[in-house]
């Protein structure tokens, strides 16, 4: 399983080291290959973690709070077997709303509805990341990057909802 160190993960996403040191001690992502235990050690994430760390952003770009991002978060992981390819984020910048299907949404914070604002769309992200992967390293195989991936298209993966819609 290939890795990404801190430092060449927050180039990929686009994040500072200092947002992903908080990310990382607060629990709202934590390195799949290796935490860092101690002084000499690094930790590092793999492609579902820089996935997760790419939503995260799109999310805070989107206008959620780091609060409510972390409940949705929180909400994948454990109802959706942390599937993050099989779901569609949308937020209001008040609520966090995740889709499973076309007919369905599902409110990740409280009953209700709300008008969607922004929509993440996690397999785009995850298309755009094995993308800028590839380029990174042209050699390396599909497997590392989470799988084949066809048709990867440029975009934030921020897709604007009319309001009222």
């Amino acid at each position: 399983m290939e890795g990404y160190r801190g430092p060449q993960a927050c180039k990929i996403v686009g994040i500072s080291y200092r947002q992903l040191d908080y990310w990382t001690r607060t629990g709202l992502v934590t390195p799949s290959i290796n935490d860092a235990h101690g002084s000499g050690t690094q930790r590092v994430y793999s492609f579902n973690d820089l996935l997760q760390l790419k939503v995260i952003k799109s999310l805070l770009e989107a206008g959620a709070s780091l609060q409510k991002i972390r409940q949705a978060i929180d909400y994948v992981r454990t109802s959706l077997a942390g599937d993050w390819s099989e779901v569609t984020l949308v937020t209001d910048g008040e609520g966090v709303y995740a889709c499973t299907s076309e007919a369905e949404i599902i409110d990740l914070l409280r009953s209700g509805q709300g008008v969607l604002g922004a929509v993440v769309n996690v397999d785009r992200i995850k298309q755009q990341l094995t993308g800028d992967l590839r380029q990174l390293r042209p050699g390396a195989a599909a497997e590392g990057y989470g799988g084949s991936v066809a048709g990867s298209r440029p975009g934030s993966g921020v897709r604007r909802a009319p309001h009222g819609a």
